[in-house]
């Protein structure tokens, strides 16, 4: 398994809100939900992101884009919206008006998952949102930009049209089927978007391709709970212990055991959040010898202790 399908497979969507907002010209739609990651696309019309604080980013017709991180931001018809929002989302089934105030349902209600302000509008944004940060891999949220975008090519993307149709039925086992379209529609996103040419993915990804530590890390990724040493891993790359540890931290920006402890409580936070498992087996898994050793760790790592950590993603 590589890096790329380890954080992607930690992908697990549970009541993911997906919406349709159908709009005239001028528009525009706030979002200040905390939500974690937002996935969102217009199929009809072009816009803006505009990321709270940050610079406007261009959104043409069929382009998919993410938007990382709980702090609000605007999609609008322009790059600098001097209207207010038709409405701001705050959360599952609450909009409000751009100054807070309650709005009326009919007001912008237009059918299923769907809002705005005509329904024959020249402007059509979806988005897929993640409502529980628990549903990601942390390393992922934390490789990702504020606002990425993957251009339309023109290629078909049936997942899309899916989903559009999804959107607006309201079937028995709907939820299930929109958790599922939002994981897939990022999962295709994201990979597509770390390997465009120009784009920044995080430095682990680069490695992979490295002559030298990519077969290393790859061995790594594989077997986290293998008893690893610097010597083990430069074995893999078949060079030099020193070697393979200037390269690695060149690369990488940490040295190899450093890595190796990061991305093995990762996995154990993932473990702890989606099983069942007891801590000592979730340690064993990992690398750990003990629960106690696990434990440890991830205090020093995340601030607190695993069964601290499994109870706050459960009631999250």
């Amino acid at each position: 398994m590589d890096a790329l399908t380890g954080l992607l497979d930690q992908v697990r969507s549970t009541g993911a809100l997906f919406g349709r907002n159908i709009m005239g010209s001028p528009w525009a739609i706030g979002f200040a939900d905390g939500a974690p990651l937002t996935l969102v696309t217009m199929p009809r019309g072009d816009g803006w992101i505009v990321p709270a604080g940050a610079e406007p980013v261009r959104l043409a017709t069929g382009d998919l884009a993410v938007v990382a991180g709980p702090a609000p931001f605007t999609v609008s018809g322009d790059r600098t919206p001097d209207i207010a929002p038709l409405y701001v989302l705050h959360g599952p089934n609450e909009c409000r008006s751009a100054d807070g105030g309650e709005l009326a349902p009919d007001s912008i209600h237009l059918g299923v998952r769907t809002c705005g302000d005509r329904l024959d509008g020249p402007n059509v944004l979806l988005t897929g949102t993640y409502q529980v940060a628990g549903g990601l891999s942390g390393r992922l949220l934390a490789a990702l930009p504020r606002v990425l975008v993957v251009p339309y090519g023109g290629e078909p993307r049936p997942l899309l049209e899916l989903a559009e149709s999804e959107i607006g039925r309201d079937d028995p086992g709907q939820q299930a089927v929109l958790d599922r379209l939002l994981d897939l529609l990022l999962i295709a996103t994201l990979r597509e978007w770390f390997a465009r040419p120009g784009s920044s993915p995080p430095n682990w990804y680069r490695a992979l391709s490295d002559p030298v530590v990519g077969a290393a890390l790859r061995a790594l990724h594989d077997d986290p709970a293998r008893p690893w040493t610097v010597a083990a891993l430069a074995w893999e790359a078949r060079v030099s212990r020193a070697t393979f540890a200037r390269r690695f931290t060149d690369l990488l920006g940490e040295p190899p055991m450093a890595y190796l402890t990061g991305w093995r409580l990762s996995l154990a936070a993932d473990l702890l959040r989606r099983t069942d498992a007891t801590v000592d087996s979730v340690a064993r898994q990992v690398g750990y010898s003990t629960a106690y050793a696990l434990s440890a760790a991830f205090k020093r790592h995340f601030g607190t202790r695993p069964t601290e950590h499994r109870a706050t993603t459960a009631a999250a």
